[in-house]
């Protein structure tokens, strides 16, 4: 079992804190104490939210009060182990054209590599979903290759398209609507993280896999038609590795 903190939030909800930094294998714990309250169905408990390495878990304190909850995780907790896990592995389409990569260039230029080797470094990363958050359907990917770490733009964008596939320091992500952003552009994806209609819903979740497959400018004109029309499908492999459960 990994040492953990459960501190409050307020008085509706508590953290489960496991260690300092980003890191996939704390990641697994988060998820898999997740997964755990998920399937006890504690009276009360009302959410609970992934992050990078804490967990936090909204409550009503009118029926479940927080020493009673406290006690509950720690129980959970303790019936905690490593087992093989299903996973979602996403491979979704990204064009690196340079219409639609206004960073890609500079990218390149600040890290010592060529636009193409940029695409290759990106494209052949398994990257792994920490958590949702910021916007709706946004996924953090991890772990970008330290070749292409780079800080934030020093002057954040007042508009970004949905669809940008974008980097900064250990991360990638995919903007799920029009929204500012300081992230560096290096490419666009015509799937759609965030939908409203006829639901709503995400398309990653915590714990998924996911690899860019780079796309011709032609054949993304041609996939975000069929987006536009709503029949681009993109379905996710399922997978099989070790985790935290």
């Amino acid at each position: 079992m990994p040492e953990f903190r459960v501190l409050p939030a307020g008085d509706t909800a508590l953290v489960v804190e496991f260690g300092d930094q980003i890191d996939r294998r704390l990641s697994t714990w988060v998820l898999a104490l997740a997964r755990r309250l998920d399937e006890a169905r504690l009276n009360g408990v009302v959410e609970t939210v992934p992050t990078y390495r804490s967990l936090m878990v909204h409550y009503d304190p009118l029926v479940l009060p927080a020493d009673a909850l406290e006690a509950k995780i720690v129980e959970l907790m303790r019936g905690l182990h490593a087992t093989g896990e299903t996973v979602r592995h996403w491979r979704l389409p990204a064009c690196y054209d340079p219409q639609l990569a206004p960073d890609l260039d500079e990218v390149a230029a600040r890290t010592s590599h060529s636009p193409a080797q940029v695409v290759e470094l990106h494209s052949t990363t398994p990257y792994y979903v920490y958590m949702i958050g910021f916007l709706p359907g946004l996924a953090y990917l991890g772990d970008l290759p330290a070749e292409l770490s780079l800080p934030r733009r020093s002057t954040p964008r007042l508009k970004v398209p949905a669809g940008s596939v974008a980097i900064a320091t250990t991360m990638t992500s995919i903007y799920p609507i029009d929204h500012p952003g300081g992230w560096h552009l290096i490419g666009r994806s015509p799937v759609s993280l965030w939908e409203r209609q006829p639901v709503v819903r995400t398309l990653l979740a915590p714990g998924d896999k996911v690899t860019f497959m780079p796309v011709s400018l032609r054949e993304y004109e041609e996939l975000i038609a069929k987006a536009a029309a709503g029949t681009l499908s993109v379905e996710p492999v399922e997978e099989a590795v070790g985790v935290a459960a």
